[in-house]
């Protein structure tokens, strides 16, 4: 999504993912660790995040910011002090096939620096079931905060149009 936004408007994006590698390997006496569940590592990246997507508002700069390190309730706060100024929804899977889900995994994976490659398929359905509750979580607090969420459980290309055309305008 965000590549396809980069190609289309030309704005760049940061992943989070990279963030928390960064922590992971580079400060990790600050406690934040890729091998935490998604909540805790937005929990505790927020402080973080939060002076950091300010900072990018104070300046004007147009950024996609794309991962699992955030959650609905605080970018409602976020969104009340910059109504104008943030374009944001979620996507998750809460209704998808484990093995259907293990296929397009491993057919989409972008080889040997993609972080599931080796795991078997176990290990993996172990993660897609965290993530399915992950996207309940973040789905209903989605509706709570009025903030757009796009399931991908069955129309994978359809769900990503839509939210590129919901942060598009």
């Amino acid at each position: 999504m965000a590549g396809k936004i980069l190609e289309e408007r030309r704005i760049t994006y940061l992943s989070l993912d990279w963030l928390v590698m960064g922590f992971t390997n580079g400060m990790p006496e600050v406690g934040i660790r890729d091998t935490l569940f998604p909540d805790e590592i937005a929990e505790r990246s927020w402080p973080f995040l939060q002076a950091m997507l300010e900072s990018m508002i104070y300046v004007e700069t147009d950024c996609v910011i794309e991962g699992e390190a955030l959650l609905p309730g605080y970018m409602a706060e976020l969104i009340k002090k910059h109504p104008d100024n943030i374009r944001i929804c979620f996507l998750g899977y809460t209704d998808v096939s484990i093995w259907k889900k293990i296929e397009q995994i491993k057919k989409f994976s972008t080889g040997t620096n993609d972080w599931l490659t080796d795991k078997s398929d176990d290990y993996i359905a172990d993660h897609i079931n965290n993530m399915i509750a992950h996207s309940k979580n973040i789905k209903q607090a989605c509706e709570e905060n009025h903030i757009a969420y796009f399931d991908t459980s069955d129309h994978f290309d359809k769900a990503i149009e839509d939210a590129v055309d919901h942060l598009l305008g």
